[in-house]
């Protein structure tokens, strides 16, 4: 089979999310299909070759276009061209685009879409509105109901997807994500030296991700205040990772909060850093509003570390139902009891770091593949 992927999430130096989740797929894939053909596009005015993985192996080429980004997806939208598989030169059995973006397809070639939520539909208030906008330009909705097939990476987009764009279930199939690469290798970094690294306290909550308001930063923050003066031990509040968007309506509360002094932003923290960031919290938590999969609630069991997440959307199904403790992410009364409890009682939190790692294992890159191989073909 001749096959073409849509890699323009690959262009970043640093990949988060759908950027990760392409990088791991793919790598996973050509892994272990030495068969089938593979081209590889994506389009950039300035070089940006240096960012994009290397796979050297005969059934993988590179196709790019250096065409300025503006015109290149507004002649996509406006004319519905360039076709992306007629860039590529050769006939393709398929065109798969892991994520939603300016894209058109031919009708000649079977198109397979992968669509990782609808957040911007369901809480499209902790978007800005240029990003609420450019959701829009791209049509999320028409490329639906053009794919041939759509992947989610969990039941809870399945529904969403029906639900909110009438389309029939049975062209939508749940592909569950893995775990990184990265938390299946040996850490040659200990605690101590991650603790170094970004001078951290001794011992600390940590969470990871986005720093944008769907991530429900200011419940951990309010949570967190309820509870510092309380805690046997002295904690500190660690929020790590990358800006988002509407960061001041996070970074302004913190500023004024009378626990400022225990809370901390690390800001991007690079992949290999990771594993040992999980392993030196005593306590993880993430009550997002909404997650289309929620990779750190599976990173953070992995790594051994007791997890708070949320109750909606996907994150049940990645923490299995019992692997981490559930709470509703719009009570932060809730928030902060089990942070209390899970930092107090060593029983408790044994039993979910116990069932955490359990739960973890379930989630393989390898499988993932596997699975994509068999749709692909079928």
């Amino acid at each position: 089979m001749n096959i073409g992927i849509d890699i323009r999430a690959l262009m970043r130096a640093r990949r988060t999310g759908i950027g990760e989740y392409t990088f791991e797929l793919l790598n996973a894939i050509f892994d272990i299909d030495k068969k089938n053909d593979y081209s590889l596009f994506y389009n950039s005015h300035a070089d940006i070759s240096k960012n994009i993985p290397k796979w050297e192996q005969p059934n993988v080429r590179y196709v790019a276009t250096r065409r300025p980004n503006k015109l290149f997806n507004g002649t996509i939208k406006l004319f519905n061209t360039p076709r992306l598989d007629n860039l590529l030169g050769v006939k393709l059995d398929a065109f798969y685009s892991p994520n939603l973006n300016f894209t058109a397809i031919s009708k000649k070639t079977k198109f397979v879409l992968t669509v990782h939520d609808l957040s911007f539909e369901i809480f499209s208030d902790f978007f800005t509105a240029k990003t609420s906008l450019w959701h829009k330009i791209i049509s999320p909705k028409k490329q639906c109901l053009r794919a041939d097939m759509i992947l989610t990476p969990s039941e809870n987009t399945r529904r969403d997807i029906v639900d909110f764009y009438g389309i029939n279930k049975n062209k939508i199939k749940v592909l569950y994500p893995g775990l990184s690469s990265v938390f299946l290798k040996k850490q040659s970094a200990d605690t101590e030296q991650i603790k170094k690294k970004y001078a951290l306290p001794d011992k600390f909550i940590l969470f990871l991700g986005a720093i944008e308001p769907r991530k429900n930063i200011l419940g951990i923050i309010e949570g967190f205040e309820k509870i510092a003066s309380s805690l046997p031990n002295s904690y500190s509040l660690i929020i790590a990772g990358a800006d988002g968007w509407k960061t001041e309506k996070i970074y302004e509360p913190a500023r004024v909060s009378h626990c400022r002094e225990k809370i901390k932003f690390i800001g991007y923290v690079a992949p290999e850093d990771k594993p040992p960031l999980y392993a030196a919290a005593d306590l993880f938590v993430y009550p997002s509003f909404y997650e289309g999969f929620g990779f750190p609630v599976l990173e953070a069991m992995a790594c051994g570390t007791p997890v708070i997440t949320s109750n909606r959307s996907s994150l049940p199904e990645v923490a299995g139902g019992d692997s981490a403790w559930l709470v509703n992410p719009n009570r932060t009364d809730e928030i902060a009891y089990a942070m209390f409890m899970m930092l107090t009682n060593d029983n408790l939190k044994k039993s979910f770091v116990q069932k955490g790692f359990e739960q973890s294992k379930k989630f393989n890159w390898q499988k993932t593949a596997a699975q994509w191989i068999d749709l692909i073909k079928n």
